[in-house]
């Protein structure tokens, strides 16, 4: 530590030893407010996505005409549906498919995006203004209107969302990727990773990709919000998940010609997808800050 912090830069500073490791990385994150309040949502939403099941008050399926468009009380907190099913249990049950659509989404991107992106980026030639001029293409149209025709090429349900909105998220991630490698292969821990004859995929695989994780992580944290997101307007219009699932977006659409009659129908859904997209973006925002090198070091 002392003979990295007795090595000065040209003006004469010192410059300040690297601090890296888990444990210094958790520390700077939860110091931070929004690191606290994002995580503590993101937290909830996986321990409902996991355990949902078992500690939801009434089967979220079971259908009790009876009680039907019950406006919140102490025994229905978020009151009923149109079909008398309990909406806390509903959301509580349905935060497994906003869980699931997000994983599912930025993998499927991000795979995508890191084969279309790391080889062609670091062979360079032909293959690398082909695969960038795709992503041009794709890129040109609206990433609803694009996610919207997949699925109505696929047909409409939550899989074929998935699908859909991962596939549409792949230039984003080939750009961002591409990026970074056409940066890092030219740093000199590659170059001598060349000069000593290190075959090209180990050089992607383990010197360059490791080096490049830190805006890919950032931009999955805050791409995942929008995947949620689209994927509730894809339930919404029709094309997403199908009833009986209760997936907050398809929750809205069955409940939006009753808005007027049964506010609570629409409001307790809509509620959960502001409250969970609003902790995935606080917690990216702290994460990306965390990962930022200029931060680091102050």
């Amino acid at each position: 530590m002392k003979e990295a912090n007795s090595i000065k830069r040209p003006n004469g500073s010192p410059i300040p030893a690297q601090r890296t490791g888990a444990r210094w990385f958790l520390r700077q994150l939860f110091t931070k407010r929004s690191a606290r309040i994002g995580g503590a949502v993101v937290a909830l939403l996986v321990f409902f996505a996991l355990f949902g099941a078992q500690v939801v008050p009434y089967d979220p399926f079971d259908v009790q005409t009876q009680i039907r468009l019950t406006p919140p009380e102490p025994e229905h907190p978020f009151g009923t549906d149109e079909l008398g099913r309990d909406l806390l249990s509903r959301i509580l049950y349905g935060s497994r498919y906003t869980v699931l659509i997000g994983l599912i989404t930025v993998s499927l991107s991000s795979l995508g995006g890191l084969l279309m992106g790391l080889p062609t980026a670091y062979w360079g030639g032909w293959a690398d203004m082909l695969v960038m001029r795709m992503a041009d293409i794709m890129l040109s149209f609206p990433y609803i209107l694009l996610v919207m025709a997949i699925v109505a090429m696929l047909g409409p349900s939550l899989t074929n969302a998935m699908i859909a909105i991962g596939v549409a998220g792949m230039p984003s991630y080939a750009r961002l990727i591409r990026g970074s490698v056409l940066s890092a292969k030219e740093e000199e821990y590659v170059l001598a990773s060349q000069a000593i004859g290190s075959r090209d995929s180990r050089i992607m695989l383990r010197t360059i990709l490791p080096n490049i994780l830190s805006p890919l992580i950032v931009y999955l944290t805050l791409d995942m919000p929008t995947a949620v997101l689209s994927a509730a307007a894809l339930s919404f219009l029709g094309l997403g998940a199908q009833p009986p699932l209760p997936e907050w977006g398809a929750l809205m659409v069955n409940a939006r010609t009753f808005i007027s009659t049964a506010p609570w129908v629409v409001t307790a859904p809509g509620l959960a997808i502001f409250v969970s997209i609003l902790g995935l973006n606080i917690f990216g925002n702290a994460l990306r800050d965390t990962l930022d090198p200029w931060q680091r070091n102050r």
